[in-house]
């Protein structure tokens, strides 16, 4: 293989990985434009996550769950709903809902 290609190969892979976030995160974002109008699957009582079952455990998942319903109030933690596959970005295909439920 050529340095030429070699180098193509490697540029290619790095802007690829450049792009790509690998940990679990909210899937959650503002609108443009907006002030309070978010998109994603992601709701206050209901946050939902994307990550990679090989790096994120479902005890890890359930701890940034339970962060972040109690952000919105401290007397909740998260219960899983369901799980969906292939549904988030290409290095995080899979997504975790869950709901705030208070706690006992």
């Amino acid at each position: 293989m050529s340095t030429l290609k070699l180098s193509l190969l490697l540029s290619l892979v790095l802007g690829i990985t450049a792009c790509s976030q690998f940990g679990a995160f909210e899937d959650r974002r503002r609108e443009p434009g907006t002030e309070y109008v978010y998109v994603g699957a992601s709701k206050p009582g209901a946050p939902a996550l994307c990550y990679n079952p090989l790096w994120e455990s479902d005890a890890g998942l359930l701890e940034k769950a339970d962060a972040l319903c109690k952000q919105n109030d401290a007397a909740t933690k998260a219960e899983l709903i369901r799980k969906d596959y292939f549904t988030c970005r290409l290095f995080v295909p899979s997504k975790a809902y869950y709901k705030c439920v208070a706690e006992e």
